[in-house]
């Protein structure tokens, strides 16, 4: 399969494009992002599973990296609540399980340099943030390997950025509020992926708006 492959592309899925799929494991949804392959390939996507689900053990040949959204995620190593960012390398395994409350994640799979080899389990209800590059901006990193860094940014309301090129591309989920540049807003449960050198001005409105971030991984 092949979905959003061409990397430098512009891509926007907000909630109104939502066409969530079956997966092969009863009780657990997909909304696919972007995809190169099939079952096993480069995938973003939106996961959902139904209370008491779990699905089959299983190896991350190219990574794994999770946002847990809403519910609570689980496997034999522990149960991670919504705001929970995790990250399990090249080689690692597990059998993944919800409870009573089911879980929606944000997952992306075969993304990792294999010498990025740590193993982040984050609570980011509990860490500290950071002040940002402006005044309205809240800063909580997540991760950084060479030129990849991850961060959950708080905008507050009326917030604006200056101009500004992504060497290497951006990712964003919005994760609340309404995030919003000179070429649209996006409500929360949008995706964006701006490709290397790509241009944008962001700002925010009276909402504010809570993302998750991703840059310098998508250079050609």
């Amino acid at each position: 399969m092949m979905l959003h492959a061409d990397l430098s592309r512009r891509v926007v899925v907000t909630p109104a494009d939502y066409c969530w799929v079956d997966s092969p494991v009863a009780g657990v949804e997909r909304m696919m992002l972007d995809r190169i392959g099939d079952e096993v390939g480069r995938a973003s996507s939106l996961v959902r599973y139904a209370p008491n689900s779990e699905f089959p053990s299983h190896r991350h040949g190219g990574g794994e990296e999770i946002l847990v959204l809403e519910g609570v995620f689980g496997d034999e190593q522990g149960r991670y609540p919504a705001g929970t960012y995790l990250r399990n390398p090249v080689g690692s395994e597990h059998s993944p399980v919800v409870g009573a409350e089911g879980a929606t994640i944000f997952v992306k799979l075969h993304q990792f340099d294999p010498a990025d080899e740590r193993q982040v389990v984050l609570d980011t209800a509990s860490a500290g943030w950071s002040a940002g590059l402006v005044e309205g901006l809240s800063v909580l990193p997540l991760h950084q390997y060479q030129a990849e860094q991850v961060a959950l940014v708080r905008w507050a309301p009326f917030t604006r950025f200056q101009p500004h090129a992504h060497y290497g591309g951006e990712e964003i989920l919005v994760l609340e509020g309404r995030f919003c540049d000179e070429h649209g807003e996006y409500p929360a449960g949008s995706w964006i992926r701006n490709p290397h050198m790509s241009r944008h001005t962001p700002f925010t409105r009276a909402e504010g708006a809570l993302i998750y971030v991703k840059v310098g991984h998508l250079s050609e």
